[in-house]
């Protein structure tokens, strides 16, 4: 299985993103990653800044896709959802250099989604996410 990401020329340099990712797996099997917040082994929300959750949550996102016998770079999709999406822009390098440090660099295609509200009042974002294995 191989996963190619592609980022063409004509559009804006991603930061943090890959356009797009094609995958070309024979045997290969997905998986689909729940939605993960800042909780911690307890169900508790843990930290009160977005880096602090998101750190969190990125971990526990990748708890379960090693769970399944994956890594960081299987990732294929990840959607970002944020209760502030101006909070998000704000933080971007730091959460930026969260996601090196614990996934690497080989970026996902990815999304940020405001939401009014998560199923935990207390979180601030939620990552899910789609890997190859």
């Amino acid at each position: 299985m191989t996963l190619q990401r592609h980022n063409p020329a004509e559009l804006s340099p991603p930061t943090g993103f890959s356009h797009a990712v094609s995958v070309a797996a024979t045997g290969s099997r997905l998986v689909f990653l729940a939605g993960q917040t800042a909780l911690d082994g307890d169900g508790k929300v843990v930290g009160e800044t977005l880096p602090e959750q998101f750190e969190t949550a990125l971990s526990n996102l990748l708890a379960a896709l090693a769970d399944a016998g994956g890594t960081p770079d299987s990732l294929a999709r990840v959607t970002v959802y944020a209760t502030d999406v101006a909070d998000y822009r704000e933080h971007a390098p730091e959460l930026g250099r969260v996601w090196r440090r614990l996934a690497g660099r080989d970026y996902p295609a990815m999304a940020v989604v405001g939401v009014v509200r998560l199923w935990d009042t207390q979180a601030l974002v939620e990552l899910d996410g789609i890997a190859v294995l």
